[in-house]
């Protein structure tokens, strides 16, 4: 196991003496000398010249973009706040920025149920959806956000806010994933650096400059606020020198769909691109029917195809991943290998991509949906790319992750250093299934040959834990590893390969990698390695596994006729103890994520051509170590 544990470890997470009193304010400033940034160990540290709040400077503007959303005949322009110290005015100070953008500063729908009805068959065309809410509109405010000021203006950052196109007082339309989400960014940027034009009205002429400012910006943001950093970066614009995406959105078709199948993010049963438009609708009233028409009601329609899951250009349009050649920033990835709203091949699939290119460095945690790196880590990022402090942050450990609470422990142990994620002494260890799967089958490193074929009976009414739990079930097939003796370290992505027929022309496809026995009867890391799910009607572009990104068709299951497919779970890296099995769980629909059709499709399986590779850290001898002694 490729664990480092050296001096900068203990320096970015267990703060030395010197580091913890580093960050308390800096005090001892002298009274005649000009305010500036301060660092220790690093880090920018709190100077009390800009800590006064009823002193920042604030102000707002419109940034004109490069493009026209909402197509009348005028580039949009985005709403933008800046807050800044008084010496940025009074002294001549020139800071860099800390930018967040979000389609959400302005509000969203709310709790209205703007999602799909999943309760249909597979392949017809689903129930019309009818609620549209009316987000509230408030023309006379003044901000866009007060995140994040608190914590870096009084550091000796500015902070930089902007309401995404269509939302809020931005022009145009909302485009969830459409090129303005990559520009409208951009072009703050550029006005930053004094390359584009701000105003002071939304349509009027008077500029504003950002005199102020070095031209460095950092960027930050969770989820949606995530996916405009790396959505910013892709433009590969000057001045964009370091950002930290958090839980980002890489690919709607990635979110909404999953190799060739209609799925729901996780918690959001039903949601897809166009109930996600209704939900951030928040521009202008005297907007949103044209940019409905145009989007909501038009492109969108003609692109999503909830009908097959199908990837298409429409979805190629919203996936930054080919796109990451242009990235030029240093970038830090952060995301839970619990995230199954935005599942974290998200953050996995741009960080192997940008991997030898720019400053890269991933940390995970074993939570849900968001998470931001510890702020040491944050404040050296910033401070290394923004101000130029050489603190080392970029040569050391290349992934830091959270790993799993030990029984009875409340709190998260803090991030263990690694060289690289995935593990560099993970490798690939093949396993087969033995008959069995109905009650429990045996998944072993030896293929048995003619093990024959095994049916499971669709039916949605059963949920994920349910069946895993279930002693003997007709709705699912699990095959287990002998009990483990020692920790089984897993790090990198399982890949499953299946043979299968259907009896009817379209199926759900689930597959589970669990931890048994079950504890406690709910999901979480005591019980869930990892997931995916996949189309047998796309069998014949799944062959390889990795990023699924084919244009080819589906094409409907002939009764009883097997395929084979391959394709992989999502991501994962994580400790089984002692005391468990591993357990491939092969299930139909999914009642958290798939669609719902009637019951009654019958899968058979083909357990000669199946099996599932896990990336195990040390290889087969380890799995071989993990189950001696029994």
């Amino acid at each position: 196991m490729v664990q480092v544990s050296s001096s900068f470890t203990r320096s970015v997470f267990k703060l030395s003496r010197l580091a913890a009193l580093a960050l308390l304010p800096v005090s001892a400033l002298a009274q005649d000398q000009p305010a500036k940034p301060v660092f220790v160990d690093g880090q920018a540290q709190v100077v009390p010249a800009f800590s006064t709040s009823s002193e920042w400077i604030r102000e707002r503007l419109w940034v004109e973009t490069e493009f026209d959303s909402d197509r009348n005949g005028k580039r949009d322009r985005v709403h933008v706040d800046v807050t800044r110290q008084k010496q940025t005015q009074s002294e001549g100070l020139k800071v860099p920025v800390i930018y967040e953008s979000s389609p959400y500063f302005a509000g969203t729908a709310g709790n209205a149920n703007v999602n799909w009805d999943v309760r249909h068959e597979l392949g017809a065309e689903p129930p019309a959806r009818t609620i549209h809410p009316d987000i509230r509109f408030d023309p006379n405010r003044t901000r866009v956000s007060n995140s994040l000021v608190g914590t870096w203006v009084p550091r000796g950052f500015a902070v930089v806010h902007s309401d995404a196109p269509g939302t809020g007082l931005s022009d145009g339309s909302p485009t969830v994933g459409g090129a303005p989400e990559r520009l409208a960014p951009k072009a703050v940027i550029d006005w930053l650096n004094g390359r584009a034009k701000g105003f002071t009205t939304q349509d009027g002429m008077t500029e504003v400059h950002a005199t102020w400012c070095t031209g460095k910006v950092g960027m930050i943001g969770t989820s949606y606020n995530g996916t405009i950093p790396l959505a910013a970066a892709t433009t590969g614009v000057k001045g964009l020198e370091a950002i930290i995406p958090v839980s980002p959105n890489t690919s709607y078709y990635h979110y909404y769909r999953s190799n060739g199948l209609v799925r729901s993010p996780g918690g959001y049963l039903g949601e897809d691109v166009d109930s996600l438009y209704d939900f951030i609708n928040s521009g202008n009233p005297a907007v949103r029917a044209s940019s409905n028409r145009l989007y909501r009601d038009g492109e969108f329609v003609v692109g999503r195809d909830r009908v097959t899951g199908d990837y298409n250009r429409f979805w190629a349009e919203r996936d930054l991943l080919p796109l990451v050649k242009n990235i030029k920033c240093a970038v830090l990835t952060a995301h839970g290998f619990n995230d199954w709203n935005v599942v974290p091949e998200h953050s996995v699939r741009i960080s192997q991509a940008l991997k030898g290119k720019v400053p890269l460095l991933q940390y995970f945690h074993q939570g849900g949906h968001g998470g931001d790196p510890p702020m040491e880590l944050q404040n050296k990022w910033f401070s290394r790319f923004l101000y130029g402090v050489q603190n080392g942050v970029e040569n050391g450990p290349k992934a830091f992750i959270v790993r799993e609470r030990a029984p009875g422990e409340f709190r998260n142990p803090a991030p263990t250093a690694y060289a690289d994620y995935p593990n560099p002494d993970a490798s690939p260890v093949a396993f087969f299934p033995s008959g069995g799967g109905r009650t429990m089958g045996g998944l072993a490193t030896k293929q048995v040959p003619k093990q024959g074929f095994e049916d499971l009976i669709d039916d949605v009414a059963f949920d994920s834990a349910s069946l895993a739990q279930a002693a003997d079930s007709p709705n699912r097939l699990i095959y287990a590893t002998p009990e483990l003796t020692g920790p089984l370290h897993l790090s990198g992505t399982a890949r499953v390969t299946l043979r299968l027929s259907s009896s009817a022309p379209a199926a759900n496809l689930s597959v589970y990698l669990v931890q048994l026995p079950w504890v406690n009867g709910q999901i979480g890391t005591a019980n869930l390695i990892t997931r995916g799910w996949a189309d047998p009607q796309n069998a014949k572009s799944l062959v390889k596994g990795g990023d699924y990104h084919s244009m080819d068709r589906g094409t409907p299951l002939k009764p009883g006729a097997f395929v084979s497919l391959t394709f992989d779970l999502e991501p994962d890296d994580q400790i089984i103890p002692a005391g468990k099995g591993v357990a491939l769980m092969i299930l139909s629909s999914d009642r958290d994520f798939t669609l719902w059709p009637k019951p009654g499709t019958k899968l058979t399986v083909d357990l000669d051509s199946t099996k599932i590779t896990l990336p195990i850290v040390g290889g087969i001898g380890a799995y071989e170590r993990a189950i001696a002694n029994r």
